[in-house]
């Protein structure tokens, strides 16, 4: 009966050390990695899908999208990706990678959650 109580513990121990040590498959992100294209604004502008408003409001936004967009934010807009074909706005949570590029057309790759793109990368295009 004692050599019984033995190998219970044993046993126990060596499938939980088992389970411990063998390898979990990881989720890969490139699953979810998806790209989308558009113009890096802010989000004052692209709620009218224009920056001609702003820059007919506010001569201090310049004459161009780059100026303007720049500007915006810092009076407390943020960078946005706006899709022209679909209307689609969708905040960037990588803010400084998105003023680099402010104003002109980009390519993101990266994940959708909500509305908001997780930026792995960014790519002017033209």
């Amino acid at each position: 009966m004692r050599r019984h109580n033995i190998r219970i513990p044993l046993i126990l121990v060596t499938v939980l050390v088992a389970l411990w040590l063998s390898p979990v498959p990881a989720r890969s992100g490139q699953a979810d990695l998806k790209t989308f294209t558009g113009e890096v604004t802010d989000t004052i502008c692209a709620k009218t899908g224009s920056h001609g408003v702003m820059m007919a409001k506010m001569p201090s936004m310049g004459r161009d999208k780059e100026t303007c967009t720049k500007q915006c934010t810092e009076i407390g807009a943020k960078y946005v990706l706006y899709d022209d074909a679909s209307k689609a706005v969708y905040t960037l949570d990588d803010q400084a990678k998105a003023k680099t590029f402010a104003g002109r057309k980009v390519r993101v790759a990266g994940t959708l959650e909500g509305n908001n793109i997780r930026v792995k990368d960014v790519e002017a295009l033209g």
